[in-house]
Order: C-alpha cells, then sequence, then structure tokens
C-alpha cells in the first residue's frame, strides 16, 4: 500500500473487511458459529480496514448477526428440498467448508476473477463438504450472467440463490435488472438477501462512506418499498427477519440496542429509521 493508495482499494477489500469480524465471532468462548478459515482469508488488510472503521467496531453484532441468519436459513432451504446454493459476490466466505451439508449439495460461488484467484490460493490445502463450484464472472457483465444463469438453472432442481453483502453496493436499477435476470431460470425458487432501510443507508454513508468510496464501494441501494420492491421483478417476499431483533435474541446488543430492539418492527417498508433485515424472496 503507498501513502496515496486508499486502504479500501476495491470492492473486493470490503470482503477482507467482512471476514474480520467472523473471526472475531469464532475466538469467542460462547461463539455463535465458527470459521476456522476468516483469519487466514481476512488477512492483515483485513484487520487494517476494520481498525480504520471505528463506527463497524462498535456495531460487530450487525456482522455476527447477518452471518447467523443467512446460515439458518440456508440451512432451512437446503432442507425444504434446494439441491444447489449460487452465492453471488460470495468474496471470502467459507461456509461449504464450515456449514453441515450434504455431500451432493451443488454449490456455486460467483465472484471477479482476482477474488476468486486469491481465496482458491489461501484455501488451496482445505476440503469444502459439498461440491463446491467456483466461477470467475463481473457480474455487471450482463451477457455473462445470463449465460452463466441459465446453465445452471438448467443443472439445478430447485436452486436458492444468495447475495449477501451485494445489492447495498448497486443502483436500484441494477438491483432490478439483477432481480428480473434472476427470475428467468425457472429452477431459481429462492433468493435470500440482506437489505437496509433509507434511514440506515443515510447512517452508513455518513459513517463509512468516507472510507469505502475512495476505492468504488459506494452504499447506495435502500428502497423506500422495502423487501416489496422486488415484487414487480418476479419476486415475492416471504420471510423477512429483523437484524436488530435477531441479534437481541443472541445477547449480542448493548444495553441502549436491547432498548432500540423492543420497538415495534414491520416486514414493510421502514423509512427513515435505522432498519436492516434479511429477506426471503421466492419466484413461485
Amino acid at each position: 500500500m503507498t501513502e496515496s493508495e486508499p486502504l479500501v482499494r476495491n470492492i473486493s477489500d470490503t470482503a477482507r473487511w467482512v471476514a474480520v469480524f467472523r473471526a472475531r465471532e469464532s475466538e469467542r468462548p460462547d461463539a455463535l458459529f465458527r470459521d476456522p478459515l476468516a483469519k487466514r482469508l481476512a488477512c492483515a488488510r483485513g484487520e487494517e480496514i476494520a481498525a480504520s472503521m471505528p463506527f463497524s467496531n462498535q456495531h460487530t453484532w450487525s456482522f455476527v448477526t447477518r452471518t447467523v441468519l443467512f446460515d439458518r436459513i440456508i440451512t432451512e432451504q437446503i432442507r425444504q428440498g434446494a439441491d444447489m446454493v449460487v452465492n453471488l459476490a460470495a468474496g471470502l466466505d467459507a461456509r461449504p467448508y464450515r456449514m453441515d451439508l450434504p455431500a451432493t449439495l451443488q454449490w456455486v460461488e460467483v465472484d471477479l476473477p482476482e477474488l476468486v484467484a486469491y481465496k482458491e490460493e489461501i484455501l488451496a490445502g482445505e476440503r469444502p463438504r459439498c461440491a463446491l463450484e467456483r466461477v470467475r464472472l463481473d457480474l455487471s457483465n450482463v451477457t455473462s450472467r445470463r449465460e452463466l444463469f441459465d446453465r445452471l438453472g438448467r443443472r439445478a432442481g430447485r436452486a436458492l440463490v444468495v447475495t449477501e453483502g451485494l445489492i447495498v453496493y448497486l443502483t436500484a436499477e441494477a438491483v432490478g435488472e439483477l432481480a428480473r435476470d434472476l427470475a428467468a431460470p425457472p429452477s431459481f425458487k429462492r433468493w435470500l438477501t440482506d437489505l437496509a432501510s433509507p434511514g440506515l443507508l443515510r447512517l452508513l454513508q455518513r459513517r463509512l462512506g468516507p472510507q469505502l468510496g475512495p476505492g468504488g464501494a459506494t452504499l447506495q441501494f435502500a428502497p423506500a418499498e422495502g423487501p416489496g420492491f422486488f415484487a414487480s421483478y418476479g419476486w415475492k417476499p416471504l420471510e423477512v427477519r429483523s437484524m436488530l431483533k435477531t441479534a437481541a435474541g443472541l445477547g449480542r446488543l448493548t444495553l441502549i440496542m436491547r432498548l432500540l430492539s423492543m420497538l415495534p418492527d414491520s416486514s414493510g417498508p421502514q423509512g427513515s429509521r435505522p432498519w436492516s433485515g434479511s429477506c426471503l424472496l421466492g419466484s413461485e
């Protein structure tokens, strides 16, 4: 890193940043999950990035809670018959190595070529618990991603698409186009994503934007419609779980945040209140 180079050089560096919080949780005696690969994947640069963002360090619970929620919903969907998981912008996620997964499950990770190469180098000696495939692809390449979705759709009987920490960096137009493309393969039955309210987006832009923005990781997407945004693109919200209320149940909140978690919640538009949640969408 040069003196003029930002800590977050590009969108891929956010994966190193987020891996730090999985590593820290894994080291706790009361850890909610164990990700023994996270520390290696995050590396020193991930720690440097996290150290430069005190706001994220004060809200570690949000990263941990998202991981727990996604673990739970992925497990539920596999039990309900999902035979393929398509993880878009998979980053440094290590679920194929740490979760209890059927060996026959097809798990497909899609991300930028440079990040996939880095991940494969770090995990060269590790063995996944399911049939893992990695695809080097820039998801902004619409033609290539449609070809990929069509190919995977023909291989799957019932696929679960996962976008964890992705769509917040996209424009509303780009999210709509992605949603429409994901709805095209008949076997893409479920889509699990995280979502922020406009109020939370404004807060994150103020607190994290200065560190993320110079590297092109611009926080953008938080629809006023909430999960209802996806309905016009072929996706119906099936289940919405609040990050804050889930964190309260997990025992990961400070007193003030626990008090905030007692406020009434809804699965619809959240407006100016700082809200985030996991959303399970269905194409049926």
